[in-house]
């Protein structure tokens, strides 16, 4: 079915319009190019973030059944990443906090095709004011070209790491082995929270 046709038949969800299970007893159109989907059970699926902590929701209502494969062929992003981190034997994931919904269906997967589950964290998102996630997509500015350590600084703040006033004067490379030491995940905020415009160190 095309998205059009789904759309008609589909109900919203918090996760947008759920697939309506159209062709769950087969294809209404089998002359057309097939995505495949996975068919979700309706139960309770969770798991414990880092940041977040406890995070459930019930799949069926909640997302869908949805696609591991494309009709023009091409996998989907659970599928995908779901494989790859157990090909690469990842144990830990870190991630921006806009995927923090996507991880229950690579779950479902990951319980499906008998792989390790990782852990899980992930962060907040960096906002301009008027709340919108600064990425390419959206046309945030990139970082200067020239020393990295006023972005890092910042972006150490941001997520709530507290980088004392005389690291500033550090170089590169101090800078890096203060933030890996005191790295402390019970520090990040779970808000988005605009990126406060990094000052230059001292020379």
């Amino acid at each position: 079915c095309t998205r059009r046709e789904l759309a008609i038949r589909a109900r919203r969800a918090p996760a947008g319009t759920l697939y309506p299970g159209t062709c769950r007893d087969g294809p209404l159109h089998p002359e057309r190019p097939l995505a495949l989907r996975v068919r979700v059970p309706d139960a309770e699926l969770g798991f414990v973030d880092r940041a977040f902590g406890a995070c459930r929701a019930n799949l069926a209502t909640r997302h869908g059944d949805f696609v591991v494969r494309r009709a023009d062929g091409l996998y989907a992003y659970h599928l995908a990443v779901v494989v790859d981190d157990a090909e690469q034997g990842i144990t830990e994931v870190v991630r921006g906090a806009d995927l923090l919904e996507q991880t229950l269906p690579q779950l479902l997967l990951q319980r499906l095709l008998g792989l390790p589950v990782p852990g899980y964290l992930h962060l907040p998102l960096a906002v301009d004011g008027a709340g919108h996630k600064l990425s390419k997509q959206t046309g945030a500015l990139p970082l200067p070209a020239g020393d990295p350590r006023p972005a890092l600084l910042a972006v150490l703040q941001h997520l709530g790491q507290a980088p004392p006033a005389g690291l500033r004067a550090e170089s590169l490379d101090g800078l890096w082995h203060w933030a890996v030491r005191h790295w402390d995940p019970a520090a990040l905020p779970t808000a988005p929270a605009p990126l406060r415009a990094p000052s230059a160190p001292a020379r």
